[in-house]
């Protein structure tokens, strides 16, 4: 099959981009790593002893990169629709968190333990078309929080992914209303054609 060249571009672009090198060096599963890494040297927003809980956790990069921060006194939760290969010292839920059964299981998994932080760099598959794509990571980004609303503990954290555009600023706003701190990062790692973001929303108001 012939691709486009546009698909060859993006392939070009990613065996040289000099973060998915650095991910294949160091034995992480996705770039995306250097995204959480930046905004952990900022923040700090992981710390050894946390529940954490990441959303849409798959390939797993974020749940390798935390896991070691947490050690083994933490609690890393990798939940995603897609199967994930195992990871050491990390708990995997296979299935759509919206449904009740694996919301279940969630719940079953951390036995009445407050989680301290919730991650998600979850995005929608990507149609191309600005009119379907950006509702679909507006809704993302509710679920994630409408989730961090029902586990966060008293003062806990969330960090999710979100794109810029129609329905970012009302997302914002319901964001501010649920936290005390809400901090914006763009970190280097973010491809910079994109209108990503990452909301850090601190200290959860139950």
């Amino acid at each position: 099959m012939k691709r486009s060249k546009s698909s060859q571009r993006w392939m070009k672009e990613h065996f040289d981009d000099e973060y998915v090198l650095r991910a294949q060096k160091e034995g992480y599963r996705s770039r995306a790593v250097y995204k959480l890494d930046e905004i952990q040297k900022k923040g700090s927003i992981l710390k050894p002893g946390m529940v954490v809980v990441d959303l849409g956790a798959a390939p797993g990069g974020w749940c390798q990169y935390g896991s070691r921060i947490l050690g083994k006194k933490g609690r890393m939760i990798g939940l995603d629709i897609l199967p994930i290969e195992p990871i050491q010292g990390v708990e995997l839920i296979q299935g759509d968190f919206r449904e009740q059964e694996v919301f279940d299981k969630l719940l079953k998994l951390l036995q009445n333990c407050p989680v301290d932080l919730v991650i998600s760099d979850m995005a929608p598959n990507i149609s191309g078309q600005s009119a379907v794509d950006q509702p679909r990571s507006v809704y993302l980004c509710e679920l994630a929080l409408d989730l961090s609303r029902q586990i966060l503990k008293k003062n806990g954290d969330m960090l999710i992914k979100a794109f810029q555009g129609e329905g970012y600023s009302e997302l914002e706003k319901d964001v501010r209303t649920q936290f005390n701190k809400v901090t914006f990062r763009k970190p280097r790692a973010s491809r910079p054609r994109s209108n990503e973001i990452y909301i850090l929303a601190r200290g959860f108001e139950v």
